[in-house]
């Protein structure tokens, strides 16, 4: 899975480096984005506009929106057929910006925090999914909410941990928003070539979500692998 992550990055380095469109006003750098906060996400191709989305879908059809807690990610090999995600998976897809991201490696000492980001620290996108939910007699509770698309590991991530995200770069980003058959959209979702990736292991502090510092990412060890 896909639990943390970062997008550390000022708003205009990273949109010149995606070639976005309209930044937040409001951007801050974050080290350490936890499940049910807000983040950066792009739904629409032709704007590039970047929008804050509450992470955790929360389904249209869903009674009960405690139901995004569970839905923070989305797997690859069944996200076009799973009732929660499927027509999002149709029609609502996004771009989750990152520069980088946690896994936790078991051990019999407890789990043991990694860092993962590109070999340059250069911004990508997670292929996500985002949904509208608004309860009936409570407009003003309307969410906007996303989940994030996991794969199966690459031979960087494996080591840590068996799922990773899917990583999107260059056209492949845009081509997810934009394409529109089911074959050509789940060739989209696959692990990340190895070599993209360098890894560290981390303090334990990012376990604490309130922790949001770039002590978060620092390595443990002096030396990233």
């Amino acid at each position: 899975m896909c639990g943390r992550f970062s997008m550390a990055i000022d708003s205009d380095n990273l949109q010149t480096a995606l070639a976005l469109g309209q930044m937040p006003a409001d951007w801050k750098r974050r080290y350490n984005i936890a499940p049910s906060q807000d983040i950066a996400a792009v739904r629409d191709a032709e704007t590039r506009a970047v929008e804050m989305l509450q992470w955790g879908l929360v389904p249209f059809w869903a009674k009960d929106p405690a139901i995004g807690n569970s839905l923070i990610n989305a797997r690859s090999e069944s996200v076009h057929e799973k009732p929660s995600f499927k027509n999002a998976f149709r029609k609502r897809r996004c771009l989750i910006l990152a520069d980088g991201f946690y896994e936790w490696q078991k051990s019999d000492k407890g789990s043991r925090p990694f860092y993962f980001s590109l070999r340059a620290g250069e911004p990508f996108a997670f292929a996500g999914l985002w949904e509208n939910w608004q309860p009936k007699d409570q407009p003003a509770a309307a969410l906007t909410t996303c989940a994030i698309i996991t794969t199966a590991a690459n031979e960087t991530v494996s080591p840590v941990h068996e799922r990773m995200p899917v990583i999107l770069r260059g056209e492949a980003m845009w081509d997810w928003l934009l394409e529109s058959g089911e074959t050509a959209l789940l060739s989209l979702l696959r692990p990340a070539p190895a070599d993209w990736l360098r890894a560290w292991e981390v303090s334990r502090a990012v376990n604490n979500p309130r922790q949001d510092g770039p002590e978060c990412a620092e390595p443990v060890q002096s030396t990233p692998a």
